[in-house]
């Protein structure tokens, strides 16, 4: 496994749609791994392809300390409301206020190219639907109300 590089705002691969997976290859599951390495290093909750500058339609999430793939993933269900910060590895140091909905319902493919449906409440919800937009070359700028503002770490945690 190996670390790789975060692309920030302003890399054009970031604005870029995702194409689906038909199979996964030995090289798939390295770039599987090396997203979850890459995740963690960063301190992230979920990493999406596009942010490693690859245009496949994959996502990692770990909001709880359970893992998640998720290939050609695709929301079918949403309802109610949170709004909260919400930051992205490929902003780094800023946050914004976004609204997202408080349940999503994902239809997704494991590993394993084999379908499964993951369903989540708050930040849960919120990694997923991020994630997805990274695969359809959003980012969670285009939504935030008011403005960014710079991200500060309590010591004392």
């Amino acid at each position: 496994m190996a670390i790789r590089t975060v692309r920030i705002m302003g890399d054009d691969v970031l604005r870029k749609k995702a194409r689906e997976i038909d199979e996964v290859t030995p090289k798939i599951r390295t770039l599987i791994d090396d997203m979850f390495e890459t995740m963690y290093d960063a301190m992230g909750v979920g990493l999406a392809a596009p942010q490693v500058g690859m245009l496949k339609r994959i996502v990692v999430i770990n909001t709880d300390g359970t893992p998640y793939v998720l290939i050609n993933p695709r929301i079918v269900e949403a309802s109610g409301e949170q709004t909260g910060d919400e930051g992205c590895l490929s902003v780094p140091g800023k946050a914004g206020t976004v609204t997202r909905p408080d349940y999503v319902k994902a239809i997704a493919c494991d590993i394993d190219m084999k379908e499964f449906t993951l369903e989540g409440t708050g930040l849960m919800a919120r990694a997923i639907c991020h994630e997805i937009d990274h695969l359809d070359g959003k980012l969670y700028v285009d939504m935030v109300e008011g403005d960014l503002h710079e991200v500060t770490y309590d010591d004392e945690d």
